[in-house]
């Protein structure tokens, strides 16, 4: 998430501000819009092989959705994670640009944002009732992380290289490697390079 655009705004004032806009999208949270930042290249290659491997597995009612689609989490937050996957019929309409019910919602975490990610925007898309699994997948090493709402509480289950991701909600699993097909991205966090300001 960028900047805010500081002023308060509603919800109608955001949505028209997003859809008008041509060359930003915004994410809007209990009144304020923030402009999103671009990707990087493995960022990009690790969310088009995730859609594809959902993409692949999911049947009907189920449908996957890119960055492109805004989802609304509650009637003050508005969101694009990277992907997300809806299985209410409702949602599925050709002239929509809201998701209103998403079920699985994925982020790739680049450096700049997974402090985001794992803080405040894991605390939104907790509130929001429809959704029973967050994805997080690493893009600085091979690995996938998934916190799985089970009643009042969320189950944390990691997946490393050689593992198969399982995606109880949507009774779907892959392997973790064919998320980093065609990506240059270390296998384990131990093989990153060491930071130059480390001592």
């Amino acid at each position: 998430m960028a900047a805010d655009l500081q002023h308060w705004m509603s919800v109608d004032d955001y949505l028209q501000l997003d859809r008008a806009s041509q060359d930003a999208r915004y994410e809007y949270i209990d009144g304020h819009a923030y402009a999103l930042a671009g990707g990087t290249i493995a960022h990009a290659r690790i969310a088009l092989n995730m859609t594809k491997l959902l993409d692949e597995r999911l049947q009907e009612p189920c449908y996957v959705y890119t960055s492109d689609v805004r989802v609304r989490l509650s009637k003050s937050r508005y969101v694009y994670p990277d992907i997300t996957v809806s299985c209410a019929k409702n949602d599925w309409q050709e002239q929509a640009d809201i998701v209103h019910s998403p079920s699985v919602v994925v982020e790739v975490l680049p450096p700049t944002t997974e402090r985001y990610d794992r803080g405040k925007k894991f605390a939104y898309y907790q509130k929001c009732p429809t959704i029973r699994e967050y994805v997080l997948v690493n893009a600085q090493f091979q690995g996938v992380e998934i916190f799985c709402r089970k009643g009042d509480m969320w189950i944390y289950r990691r997946f490393t290289p050689g593992q198969q991701v399982v995606l109880e909600s949507l009774d779907i699993r892959f392997p973790v490697t064919s998320l980093y097909e065609r990506v240059e991205i270390p296998i384990e966090e131990e093989d990153l390079p060491e930071s130059p300001l480390q001592d």
